[in-house]
């Protein structure tokens, strides 16, 4: 039996009898964590208001089994503070939490191993969640570029100047999500498509972090950039988001 600290942002809760839940977090130290949390249900419990989804926490769990994360039961959330509630600023308005909702569903799905650190990843959803809440930028441009760093940090960047096949300098016209990206007209493959220059160029921002090229993009480009962005992730993850249909673009 042993006890550990994390801090972690909540991605899902689950039900569980009559007055518990399973709390599923992203952790900064152990990954993709699962864990009990007893009588969170009860109407007056301020413990489960802290384990709601989009929440930043720092939890106490108790592991049984001699091991943090193995074993047959799952850890005990036996404490919990709330280092920032990320969602009172996200779940009032629609378009803040169906984006939200969809970056809480990319990191679960790209951190599928239970107890896996997975740091980049922690910190590219703490801040992405961070800037969501404080309404610094359009909620599907924050989206999307937390779905193209995330792609990145999990060795899926994409290219969207050079060639991803031969390395021939930007720009270029044909985008294939199978390639990698763009590519030139000698690597050109079936099924590539020729996005507008600036989807192109907002979708480099977005990777790279240029905010002042992204805000003052063209809503057409926005809505086309989102697109290939969808395309891309759903050819990585081999199946795509759920919550991505209810997104507003």
């Amino acid at each position: 039996m042993s006890l550990f600290r994390d801090d972690g942002i909540v991605l899902r809760t689950q039900k569980l009898g009559e007055a518990d839940r399973i709390i599923t977090l992203l952790t900064r130290g152990h990954g993709r964590v699962r864990a009990v949390a007893r009588g969170v249900r009860r109407t007056k419990s301020k413990f489960g208001a802290r384990l709601e989804p989009f929440s930043h926490v720092d939890v106490q769990f108790f592991a049984r089994g001699g091991s943090e994360l193995v074993g047959r039961g799952l850890p005990l959330c036996t404490q919990s503070e709330t280092i920032a509630p990320y969602g009172s600023g996200i779940v009032t308005d629609y378009a803040r939490y169906t984006a939200g909702t969809a970056m809480l569903e990319t990191a679960e799905r790209f951190t599928d191993h239970e107890g896996e650190p997975a740091v980049q990843q922690y910190l590219l959803l703490v801040g992405g969640l961070r800037t969501l809440a404080r309404g610094e930028h359009a909620p599907n441009l924050v989206l999307d570029a937390f779905l193209l760093r995330s792609l990145a940090v999990n060795g899926y960047a994409p290219s969207f100047g050079d060639c991803a096949r031969c390395g021939m300098p930007g720009p270029n016209r044909f985008f294939s999500v199978a390639s990698g990206g763009v590519v030139c007209g000698d690597c050109r493959v079936p099924g590539s498509v020729v996005p507008s220059p600036g989807a192109l160029e907002l979708l480099g921002a977005l990777l790279t972090g240029d905010w002042e090229t992204a805000d003052a993009c063209e809503p057409r480009y926005v809505r086309e950039g989102s697109g290939l962005v969808s395309a891309y992730l759903h050819w990585h993850l081999e199946r795509g988001l759920r919550s991505l249909r209810y997104v507003e673009q």
